[in-house]
Protein backbone atom coordinates (compact mmCIF):
# COMPACT_ATOMS: atom_id res chain seq x y z
CA UNK A 1 0.00 0.00 0.00
CA UNK A 2 1.19 3.52 -0.80
CA UNK A 3 -0.14 6.81 0.56
CA UNK A 4 -0.66 9.58 -1.99
CA UNK A 5 -1.70 12.98 -0.60
CA UNK A 6 -2.92 15.98 -2.59
CA UNK A 7 -2.12 19.38 -1.11
CA UNK A 8 -3.15 21.70 -3.94
CA UNK A 9 -6.40 21.84 -5.88
CA UNK A 10 -5.47 24.88 -7.97
CA UNK A 11 -2.88 27.64 -8.05
CA UNK A 12 -4.07 29.82 -5.19
CA UNK A 13 -5.16 27.00 -2.89
CA UNK A 14 -4.29 27.05 0.84
CA UNK A 15 -0.52 27.50 1.23
CA UNK A 16 -0.43 25.57 4.52
CA UNK A 17 -2.18 22.44 3.22
CA UNK A 18 0.86 20.66 1.72
CA UNK A 19 2.99 21.55 4.75
CA UNK A 20 0.41 20.11 7.13
CA UNK A 21 0.05 16.96 5.03
CA UNK A 22 3.78 16.37 5.46
CA UNK A 23 3.91 17.30 9.14
CA UNK A 24 0.76 15.63 10.49
CA UNK A 25 1.23 12.03 9.43
CA UNK A 26 2.81 9.48 7.11
CA UNK A 27 2.65 9.93 3.32
CA UNK A 28 4.76 8.50 0.52
CA UNK A 29 3.88 10.90 -2.28
CA UNK A 30 2.74 14.52 -2.23
CA UNK A 31 0.97 15.67 -5.38
CA UNK A 32 0.23 19.31 -6.19
CA UNK A 33 -2.14 20.42 -8.93
CA UNK A 34 -1.55 24.01 -10.04
CA UNK A 35 -2.88 24.37 -13.57
CA UNK A 36 -6.12 25.48 -15.18
CA UNK A 37 -6.79 26.40 -18.80
CA UNK A 38 -6.53 30.17 -18.32
CA UNK A 39 -3.46 29.72 -16.10
CA UNK A 40 -1.49 28.46 -19.09
CA UNK A 41 -2.05 31.67 -21.05
CA UNK A 42 -1.00 33.79 -18.06
CA UNK A 43 2.19 31.78 -17.71
CA UNK A 44 2.89 31.98 -21.45
CA UNK A 45 2.67 35.79 -21.27
CA UNK A 46 5.09 35.78 -18.35
CA UNK A 47 7.56 33.64 -20.28
CA UNK A 48 7.36 35.83 -23.38
CA UNK A 49 8.17 38.85 -21.22
CA UNK A 50 10.88 37.04 -19.23
CA UNK A 51 12.34 33.68 -20.43
CA UNK A 52 13.05 32.72 -16.81
CA UNK A 53 9.34 32.83 -15.89
CA UNK A 54 6.26 30.86 -16.91
CA UNK A 55 5.83 28.46 -13.98
CA UNK A 56 3.92 28.48 -10.67
CA UNK A 57 6.07 30.83 -8.61
CA UNK A 58 4.65 29.53 -5.30
CA UNK A 59 6.19 26.11 -5.89
CA UNK A 60 9.95 26.66 -5.28
CA UNK A 61 9.51 28.37 -1.87
CA UNK A 62 7.11 25.60 -0.86
CA UNK A 63 9.71 22.96 -1.70
CA UNK A 64 12.24 24.92 0.38
CA UNK A 65 9.89 24.58 3.37
CA UNK A 66 9.38 20.87 2.74
CA UNK A 67 12.99 20.01 1.86
CA UNK A 68 14.03 18.64 5.29
CA UNK A 69 11.11 16.19 5.37
CA UNK A 70 11.69 15.24 1.74
CA UNK A 71 15.29 14.36 2.54
CA UNK A 72 14.67 12.65 5.87
CA UNK A 73 11.51 10.68 5.03
CA UNK A 74 11.97 10.06 1.31
CA UNK A 75 8.70 11.75 0.33
CA UNK A 76 8.37 12.22 -3.42
CA UNK A 77 6.67 15.35 -4.78
CA UNK A 78 4.86 15.37 -8.13
CA UNK A 79 3.47 18.63 -9.50
CA UNK A 80 2.38 20.25 -12.75
CA UNK A 81 3.85 23.50 -11.46
CA UNK A 82 6.12 23.69 -14.52
CA UNK A 83 3.43 25.43 -16.56
CA UNK A 84 5.01 26.47 -19.85
CA UNK A 85 8.57 26.52 -18.50
CA UNK A 86 9.27 23.40 -16.43
CA UNK A 87 13.04 23.64 -16.88
CA UNK A 88 13.09 27.12 -15.32
CA UNK A 89 10.89 25.80 -12.54
CA UNK A 90 13.40 23.03 -11.83
CA UNK A 91 16.26 25.52 -11.65
CA UNK A 92 14.27 27.70 -9.25
CA UNK A 93 13.54 24.67 -7.05
CA UNK A 94 17.23 23.76 -6.88
CA UNK A 95 18.13 27.35 -6.05
CA UNK A 96 15.61 27.29 -3.18
CA UNK A 97 16.41 23.74 -2.00
CA UNK A 98 19.93 22.70 -3.08
CA UNK A 99 20.81 19.04 -3.11
CA UNK A 100 17.47 17.65 -4.24
CA UNK A 101 17.15 15.65 -7.44
CA UNK A 102 14.56 17.06 -9.85
CA UNK A 103 13.14 15.36 -12.93
CA UNK A 104 11.29 17.38 -15.55
CA UNK A 105 8.79 16.09 -18.12
CA UNK A 106 8.74 18.10 -21.35
CA UNK A 107 6.95 17.73 -24.66
CA UNK A 108 3.42 18.90 -23.87
CA UNK A 109 3.98 22.51 -25.04
CA UNK A 110 3.11 22.82 -28.75
CA UNK A 111 2.82 26.62 -28.87
CA UNK A 112 5.87 26.87 -31.15
CA UNK A 113 4.63 23.98 -33.33
CA UNK A 114 1.22 25.33 -34.30
CA UNK A 115 2.21 26.23 -37.88
CA UNK A 116 3.97 22.89 -38.30
CA UNK A 117 0.89 20.99 -37.15
CA UNK A 118 -1.42 23.04 -39.38
CA UNK A 119 0.88 22.37 -42.35
CA UNK A 120 0.56 18.65 -41.66
CA UNK A 121 -3.19 18.95 -42.10
CA UNK A 122 -4.22 18.89 -38.44
CA UNK A 123 -7.11 21.35 -38.32
CA UNK A 124 -7.40 21.20 -34.52
CA UNK A 125 -11.07 22.11 -34.67
CA UNK A 126 -12.81 23.53 -31.63
CA UNK A 127 -14.47 20.56 -29.93
CA UNK A 128 -17.51 22.69 -29.06
CA UNK A 129 -18.09 24.61 -32.30
CA UNK A 130 -16.23 22.62 -34.97
CA UNK A 131 -14.41 25.74 -36.19
CA UNK A 132 -10.85 25.21 -37.53
CA UNK A 133 -7.94 26.61 -35.55
CA UNK A 134 -6.67 28.75 -38.43
CA UNK A 135 -9.54 31.17 -37.71
CA UNK A 136 -7.76 32.37 -34.59
CA UNK A 137 -4.16 31.61 -35.54
CA UNK A 138 -2.93 35.17 -35.00
CA UNK A 139 -4.51 35.37 -31.53
CA UNK A 140 -3.21 32.17 -29.92
CA UNK A 141 -1.57 32.71 -26.52
CA UNK A 142 -0.73 29.16 -25.45
CA UNK A 143 -1.13 25.58 -26.67
CA UNK A 144 -0.45 22.46 -24.61
CA UNK A 145 -1.34 18.81 -24.86
CA UNK A 146 -2.70 17.01 -21.82
CA UNK A 147 -0.21 14.26 -21.01
CA UNK A 148 -0.88 11.24 -18.84
CA UNK A 149 0.74 9.31 -16.01
CA UNK A 150 3.33 7.24 -17.85
CA UNK A 151 5.77 10.10 -18.55
CA UNK A 152 5.50 11.09 -14.88
CA UNK A 153 6.15 7.49 -13.81
CA UNK A 154 9.21 7.49 -16.07
CA UNK A 155 10.42 10.58 -14.22
CA UNK A 156 9.87 8.86 -10.86
CA UNK A 157 11.96 5.94 -12.10
CA UNK A 158 15.01 8.24 -12.21
CA UNK A 159 14.94 8.36 -8.42
CA UNK A 160 14.02 12.04 -8.41
CA UNK A 161 12.81 13.68 -5.23
CA UNK A 162 10.71 16.17 -7.22
CA UNK A 163 8.91 15.55 -10.52
CA UNK A 164 7.81 18.65 -12.42
CA UNK A 165 5.49 18.58 -15.42
CA UNK A 166 3.70 21.10 -17.56
CA UNK A 167 0.12 20.41 -18.69
CA UNK A 168 -0.38 16.93 -17.28
CA UNK A 169 -3.92 15.91 -16.51
CA UNK A 170 -4.97 16.43 -12.92
CA UNK A 171 -5.62 12.72 -12.47
CA UNK A 172 -2.20 11.73 -13.82
CA UNK A 173 -0.48 13.19 -10.78
CA UNK A 174 -2.07 10.55 -8.53
CA UNK A 175 -1.97 7.73 -11.06
CA UNK A 176 1.76 8.08 -11.77
CA UNK A 177 2.96 6.79 -8.37
CA UNK A 178 0.73 3.72 -8.77
CA UNK A 179 2.08 3.02 -12.24
CA UNK A 180 5.60 3.43 -10.90
CA UNK A 181 5.28 1.38 -7.71
CA UNK A 182 2.86 -1.32 -8.87
CA UNK A 183 4.28 -1.81 -12.36
CA UNK A 184 0.98 -1.27 -14.16
CA UNK A 185 1.24 -1.26 -17.95
CA UNK A 186 -0.79 0.40 -20.72
CA UNK A 187 -3.03 -2.65 -20.99
CA UNK A 188 -3.98 -2.82 -17.31
CA UNK A 189 -7.22 -1.01 -18.01
CA UNK A 190 -9.05 -1.71 -14.75
CA UNK A 191 -6.14 -0.69 -12.55
CA UNK A 192 -5.44 2.43 -14.62
CA UNK A 193 -9.09 3.39 -14.43
CA UNK A 194 -9.03 2.90 -10.66
CA UNK A 195 -5.97 5.11 -10.30
CA UNK A 196 -7.57 7.69 -12.57
CA UNK A 197 -10.71 7.79 -10.43
CA UNK A 198 -8.59 8.05 -7.29
CA UNK A 199 -6.92 11.06 -8.88
CA UNK A 200 -10.29 12.51 -9.84
CA UNK A 201 -11.54 12.22 -6.27
CA UNK A 202 -8.58 14.06 -4.74
CA UNK A 203 -7.69 16.47 -7.58
CA UNK A 204 -9.64 19.38 -6.04
CA UNK A 205 -7.98 19.02 -2.66
CA UNK A 206 -10.31 19.54 0.30
CA UNK A 207 -13.39 19.50 -1.92
CA UNK A 208 -13.58 15.77 -1.14
CA UNK A 209 -12.88 16.16 2.58
CA UNK A 210 -15.80 18.45 3.38
CA UNK A 211 -14.90 21.69 1.63
CA UNK A 212 -17.58 23.14 -0.65
CA UNK A 213 -19.82 20.29 0.52
CA UNK A 214 -23.57 20.60 -0.03
CA UNK A 215 -24.64 17.82 2.36
CA UNK A 216 -24.91 18.95 5.99
CA UNK A 217 -22.21 21.55 5.43
CA UNK A 218 -23.04 23.24 8.75
CA UNK A 219 -21.90 20.11 10.59
CA UNK A 220 -18.47 19.79 8.93
CA UNK A 221 -16.07 20.00 11.90
CA UNK A 222 -13.19 22.48 12.24
CA UNK A 223 -13.03 23.73 8.67
CA UNK A 224 -10.37 26.23 9.72
CA UNK A 225 -8.04 23.22 10.02
CA UNK A 226 -9.52 21.05 7.29
CA UNK A 227 -7.52 17.98 6.38
CA UNK A 228 -6.57 17.47 2.75
CA UNK A 229 -7.13 14.09 1.08
CA UNK A 230 -4.96 11.00 1.12
CA UNK A 231 -5.36 7.94 -1.09
CA UNK A 232 -4.19 4.63 0.33
CA UNK A 233 -3.70 2.68 -2.89
CA UNK A 234 -3.36 -1.09 -3.29
CA UNK A 235 -1.74 -2.98 -6.19
CA UNK A 236 -5.10 -4.45 -7.29
CA UNK A 237 -6.53 -0.96 -7.91
CA UNK A 238 -8.70 -0.70 -4.81
CA UNK A 239 -8.05 2.24 -2.53
CA UNK A 240 -9.22 4.14 0.53
CA UNK A 241 -9.87 7.89 0.58
CA UNK A 242 -8.99 9.39 3.95
CA UNK A 243 -7.20 12.26 5.72
CA UNK A 244 -4.85 12.61 8.65
CA UNK A 245 -6.35 11.80 12.05
CA UNK A 246 -7.20 14.83 14.14
CA UNK A 247 -7.63 17.22 11.23
CA UNK A 248 -10.83 19.08 10.41
CA UNK A 249 -13.28 18.26 7.69
CA UNK A 250 -14.97 14.98 6.88
CA UNK A 251 -14.49 12.06 4.49
CA UNK A 252 -17.72 10.20 3.81
CA UNK A 253 -19.52 8.56 0.93
CA UNK A 254 -21.40 11.82 0.45
CA UNK A 255 -18.27 13.98 0.15
CA UNK A 256 -16.71 11.47 -2.22
CA UNK A 257 -19.87 11.22 -4.34
CA UNK A 258 -20.05 14.99 -4.74
CA UNK A 259 -16.49 15.11 -6.04
CA UNK A 260 -17.08 12.15 -8.37
CA UNK A 261 -19.67 14.27 -10.22
CA UNK A 262 -17.22 17.14 -10.70
CA UNK A 263 -16.59 17.93 -14.41
CA UNK A 264 -18.01 14.57 -15.45
CA UNK A 265 -19.12 13.96 -19.03
CA UNK A 266 -20.04 10.42 -20.12
CA UNK A 267 -19.93 8.46 -16.83
CA UNK A 268 -19.38 5.18 -18.66
CA UNK A 269 -16.44 6.49 -20.68
CA UNK A 270 -14.41 9.12 -18.87
CA UNK A 271 -11.48 9.69 -21.20
CA UNK A 272 -7.91 10.44 -20.18
CA UNK A 273 -4.56 10.02 -21.97
CA UNK A 274 -4.08 6.75 -20.06
CA UNK A 275 -7.41 4.93 -20.33
CA UNK A 276 -11.16 5.27 -20.25
CA UNK A 277 -12.87 4.86 -16.88
CA UNK A 278 -16.39 3.62 -16.14
CA UNK A 279 -17.72 5.69 -13.24
CA UNK A 280 -20.86 3.55 -13.06
CA UNK A 281 -18.73 0.62 -11.87
CA UNK A 282 -17.53 2.38 -8.72
CA UNK A 283 -18.35 0.69 -5.41
CA UNK A 284 -18.14 2.84 -2.27
CA UNK A 285 -18.14 1.48 1.27
CA UNK A 286 -17.58 2.97 4.70
CA UNK A 287 -14.29 1.73 6.11
CA UNK A 288 -14.22 3.53 9.44
CA UNK A 289 -14.16 7.12 10.60
CA UNK A 290 -13.14 9.41 7.71
CA UNK A 291 -12.37 6.39 5.52
CA UNK A 292 -14.16 5.40 2.31
CA UNK A 293 -13.15 2.23 0.45
CA UNK A 294 -13.40 2.34 -3.34
CA UNK A 295 -13.35 -0.80 -5.49
CA UNK A 296 -14.87 -2.61 -8.47
CA UNK A 297 -13.74 -0.06 -11.06
CA UNK A 298 -13.65 -1.08 -14.72
CA UNK A 299 -11.68 0.59 -17.49
CA UNK A 300 -10.99 0.45 -21.20
CA UNK A 301 -8.37 1.43 -23.79
CA UNK A 302 -6.99 4.91 -24.05
CA UNK A 303 -8.18 7.17 -26.91
CA UNK A 304 -6.16 7.55 -30.12
CA UNK A 305 -6.01 11.32 -29.67
CA UNK A 306 -4.81 13.70 -27.01
CA UNK A 307 -6.69 16.81 -26.00
CA UNK A 308 -5.11 20.20 -26.58
CA UNK A 309 -5.66 23.13 -24.25
CA UNK A 310 -5.35 26.24 -26.42
CA UNK A 311 -5.98 29.77 -25.23
CA UNK A 312 -6.40 32.87 -27.38
CA UNK A 313 -7.05 36.58 -27.07
CA UNK A 314 -10.72 37.39 -27.59
CA UNK A 315 -11.13 41.11 -26.95
CA UNK A 316 -11.53 43.19 -23.83
CA UNK A 317 -13.87 43.44 -20.88
CA UNK A 318 -14.60 45.67 -17.92
CA UNK A 319 -16.90 45.07 -14.96
CA UNK A 320 -17.97 47.79 -12.60
CA UNK A 321 -20.04 47.80 -9.41
CA UNK A 322 -21.92 50.21 -7.18
CA UNK A 323 -23.81 49.41 -3.99
CA UNK A 324 -27.20 51.00 -3.28
CA UNK A 325 -28.62 51.01 0.23
CA UNK A 326 -32.13 50.72 1.65
CA UNK A 327 -34.76 52.00 1.13
CA UNK A 328 -35.72 51.16 -2.47
CA UNK A 329 -32.25 49.68 -3.04
CA UNK A 330 -33.31 47.56 -6.01
CA UNK A 331 -35.22 50.44 -7.62
CA UNK A 332 -32.15 52.65 -7.32
CA UNK A 333 -29.87 49.99 -8.83
CA UNK A 334 -32.22 49.46 -11.78
CA UNK A 335 -32.47 53.19 -12.35
CA UNK A 336 -28.67 53.49 -12.33
CA UNK A 337 -28.41 50.70 -14.90
CA UNK A 338 -30.89 52.48 -17.17
CA UNK A 339 -28.92 55.73 -16.88
CA UNK A 340 -25.64 54.05 -17.82
CA UNK A 341 -27.18 52.34 -20.83
CA UNK A 342 -28.82 55.59 -22.00
CA UNK A 343 -25.54 57.50 -21.75
CA UNK A 344 -23.65 54.79 -23.64
CA UNK A 345 -26.27 55.00 -26.37
CA UNK A 346 -25.91 58.79 -26.51
CA UNK A 347 -22.15 58.29 -26.97
CA UNK A 348 -22.81 55.96 -29.89
CA UNK A 349 -21.20 53.05 -28.07
CA UNK A 350 -22.39 49.48 -28.61
CA UNK A 351 -20.74 46.30 -27.40
CA UNK A 352 -20.62 42.65 -28.36
CA UNK A 353 -22.16 41.99 -24.97
CA UNK A 354 -23.42 44.05 -22.06
CA UNK A 355 -24.80 42.39 -18.96
CA UNK A 356 -26.28 43.61 -15.70
CA UNK A 357 -26.69 41.71 -12.45
CA UNK A 358 -28.19 42.66 -9.10
CA UNK A 359 -26.20 40.93 -6.38
CA UNK A 360 -28.29 40.29 -3.33
CA UNK A 361 -31.42 39.78 -5.40
CA UNK A 362 -31.06 37.39 -8.34
CA UNK A 363 -27.46 37.20 -9.58
CA UNK A 364 -26.79 33.62 -8.47
CA UNK A 365 -30.13 31.87 -8.92
CA UNK A 366 -32.34 34.11 -11.04
CA UNK A 367 -35.98 33.20 -10.58
CA UNK A 368 -35.24 29.92 -8.80
CA UNK A 369 -34.60 31.48 -5.39
CA UNK A 370 -37.34 33.21 -3.37
CA UNK A 371 -38.06 36.85 -4.21
CA UNK A 372 -36.28 39.30 -1.90
CA UNK A 373 -38.67 42.03 -0.78
CA UNK A 374 -37.06 45.43 -0.21
CA UNK A 375 -33.46 44.20 0.35
CA UNK A 376 -31.20 46.13 2.72
CA UNK A 377 -28.62 46.65 -0.01
CA UNK A 378 -28.08 45.70 -3.65
CA UNK A 379 -24.85 45.61 -5.59
CA UNK A 380 -25.28 46.74 -9.19
CA UNK A 381 -22.80 44.89 -11.41
CA UNK A 382 -22.48 45.93 -15.06
CA UNK A 383 -20.04 44.34 -17.49
CA UNK A 384 -19.23 44.85 -21.18
CA UNK A 385 -17.04 43.00 -23.65
CA UNK A 386 -15.84 44.02 -27.10
CA UNK A 387 -12.90 43.85 -29.52
CA UNK A 388 -12.58 47.64 -29.31
CA UNK A 389 -10.54 48.43 -26.20
CA UNK A 390 -11.21 52.17 -26.46
CA UNK A 391 -14.96 51.57 -26.33
CA UNK A 392 -14.58 49.36 -23.26
CA UNK A 393 -12.37 51.95 -21.60
CA UNK A 394 -14.98 54.66 -22.26
CA UNK A 395 -17.59 52.50 -20.53
CA UNK A 396 -15.47 52.42 -17.36
CA UNK A 397 -15.88 56.20 -17.01
CA UNK A 398 -19.68 56.06 -16.79
CA UNK A 399 -20.18 54.41 -13.39
CA UNK A 400 -18.47 56.59 -10.78
CA UNK A 401 -20.26 59.81 -11.89
CA UNK A 402 -23.53 58.21 -10.72
CA UNK A 403 -22.39 58.70 -7.14
CA UNK A 404 -23.34 62.38 -7.47
CA UNK A 405 -25.55 62.57 -10.54
CA UNK A 406 -27.58 59.37 -10.19
CA UNK A 407 -29.97 57.79 -7.67
CA UNK A 408 -29.26 58.44 -3.97
CA UNK A 409 -27.49 56.15 -1.56
CA UNK A 410 -24.62 54.90 -3.75
CA UNK A 411 -21.50 53.53 -2.06
CA UNK A 412 -18.80 50.95 -2.72
CA UNK A 413 -16.94 53.12 -5.23
CA UNK A 414 -13.64 53.46 -3.36
CA UNK A 415 -11.61 51.66 -6.02
CA UNK A 416 -12.61 54.17 -8.70
CA UNK A 417 -12.98 53.20 -12.34
CA UNK A 418 -12.94 49.46 -13.08
CA UNK A 419 -9.90 48.15 -14.99
CA UNK A 420 -10.01 47.02 -18.61
CA UNK A 421 -8.88 43.41 -18.86
CA UNK A 422 -7.99 41.21 -21.80
CA UNK A 423 -10.35 38.31 -22.43
CA UNK A 424 -8.62 34.95 -22.71
CA UNK A 425 -10.82 32.38 -24.41
CA UNK A 426 -10.45 28.59 -24.40
CA UNK A 427 -10.15 26.42 -27.51
CA UNK A 428 -10.25 22.65 -26.85
CA UNK A 429 -9.05 20.48 -29.73
CA UNK A 430 -7.81 16.97 -30.49
CA UNK A 431 -4.50 15.84 -31.96
CA UNK A 432 -3.25 12.34 -32.84
CA UNK A 433 -1.25 11.17 -29.85
CA UNK A 434 1.78 10.24 -31.98
CA UNK A 435 2.39 13.96 -32.54
CA UNK A 436 3.26 14.37 -28.86
CA UNK A 437 6.61 12.95 -27.79
CA UNK A 438 7.54 13.50 -24.16
CA UNK A 439 10.95 13.15 -22.57
CA UNK A 440 12.45 13.34 -19.09
CA UNK A 441 15.36 15.57 -18.07
CA UNK A 442 17.10 15.34 -14.70
CA UNK A 443 18.46 18.34 -12.78
CA UNK A 444 20.53 18.15 -9.61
Amino acid sequence: MIRIANGQGFWGDWLEAPVRLVEQGPIDYLILDYLAEVTMSILQKQKLADPSKGYASDFPPLIARLAPAIRERGIKVIANAGGVNPRACAKAVLAAAPGLKVAVVVGDDVFSRIDELLAKGHEMRDMDTGAPLNRIRDRILSANAYIGAFPLAEALATGADIVIAGRSTDTALALAPMVHRFGWGPGDYNQLAAGTIAGHIVECGAQCTGGNCQVDWQTIPDMANIGYPIVEAEPDGSFVVTKHSGTGGRVSRDTVKEQLLYELGDPKKYLTPDCSADFTSIQLADAGTDRVHVSGIRGGPRPETLKLSISFADGWKAIGTLVYSWPQALEKAKAADAIVRARLCQLGLSFEEIRTEYLGVNACHGTVAPVVQDPAEVQLRIGVRDRDRKAVDRFTRELVPLVLNGPPGATGFGDGRPPVREIVAYWPALLPREEIQTSVEVFS
